[in-house]
């Protein structure tokens, strides 16, 4: 089951996207909140954690993406969906940074949502084809190889690890292409983490554009 959390003031839609959710098998709709101090008091009292959380960007009070700092500070493996009608390509870069994993506008379909709810859930993130083009031209042409000590450089091993990850691949299929355990592929996850300053997988994507481990074109597009 993926466990989510709305959050929106706006009542109708909150109540829509609930019952339409609800009737998905797989997900469980476990709170509601109409703004993003709501949001928080609710994951403090809360048992359950949301896997997810699916947010507006602009709420009376707390916007979201004071809210989304606020949940990836105290509960880092809840997932940030930003659903907005404040919706702006050139966001995506500062959403990035902001530790969201996607980033989509209000008129998205109820159908597109489900599978982009199940990429972020399998993934930890989601990109549309044309926010890889902008995140294309946000990242500078030239960026500084940061100065590693050798013990700190990735090995040939993590580097392969962290171009499946870039192409989407979980943890499992990684061990089974590479011919290796999961607690090992999620060994080298682990490492990446440490060794590239990343807080999740969007993070460890964009240090492998950064870094040109991988070009923005060859990333997956859903």
């Amino acid at each position: 089951m993926v466990n989510i959390a709305i959050t929106d003031d706006d009542a109708l839609i909150v109540g829509l996207l609930q019952d339409y959710l609800k009737s998905i098998e797989e997900f469980d709709v476990i709170f509601v909140a109409h703004s993003g101090e709501e949001l928080l008091q609710k994951m403090t009292d809360t048992n359950v954690l949301p896997d997810i959380v699916l947010l507006d960007l602009k709420m009376t009070g707390m916007d979201g993406i004071e809210a989304t700092h606020l949940i990836k500070e105290n509960y880092k493996d809840v997932k940030v969906i930003i659903i907005s009608s404040h919706y702006q390509k050139f966001f995506m870069g500062f959403m990035l940074k902001s530790g969201v994993s996607a980033f989509l506008p209000k008129g998205i379909s109820p159908l597109e949502l489900v599978n982009i709810i199940r990429t972020v859930h399998k993934q930890g993130y989601f990109f549309k084809e044309d926010q890889l083009a902008v995140l294309r031209d946000q990242i500078p042409a030239k960026v500084p190889k940061p100065l590693l000590q050798e013990d700190e450089l990735l090995s040939e091993r993590e580097l392969e690890v962290l171009k499946l990850i870039c192409q989407q691949k979980t943890a499992k299929e990684i061990g089974d292409m590479l011919h290796i355990t999961q607690r090992t592929t999620e060994g080298h996850k682990n490492n990446l983490f440490a060794k590239t300053g990343a807080k999740n997988i969007a993070g460890l994507v964009i240090y492998a554009i950064q870094q040109s481990i991988i070009k923005v074109d060859e990333l997956p597009i859903i």
